[in-house]
């Protein structure tokens, strides 16, 4: 049987480090677009860096996804709990729509 803290990791917890750091990355990338910016860089070259932090966003989106449908739509669906299992497939659709609404 699982323990307290065993039931409450989430998906993503095995790649967490891996997610903060890909997470910390993008922030630095921010503040470099936010420098240049403020140093009046050429507008295409600002959009660049844009489009290479948004595509970051959807790889880390994308992984905390994948690990949400393995691990907790996964276990729910595994459980044989009928509630649990359209609480999770209910998630995961809103999710997707999300996604795909930001694209």
């Amino acid at each position: 049987m699982a323990t307290a803290a065993e039931s409450t990791l989430h998906g993503y917890s095995a790649d967490k480090e891996q997610l903060l750091k890909r997470l910390a990355r993008i922030e630095g990338q921010v503040r470099g677009i936010a420098r240049m910016i403020d140093e009046d860089r050429y507008c295409i070259d600002i959009l660049t860096q844009l489009g290479a932090v948004d595509t970051a966003l959807e790889a880390v989106a994308i992984k905390v996804l994948e690990e949400h449908v393995q691990h907790c739509v996964a276990g729910a669906l595994a459980s044989g709990d009928p509630k649990d299992a359209g609480e999770k497939s209910r998630e995961l659709l809103e999710a997707v729509q999300r996604f795909a609404k930001t694209r």
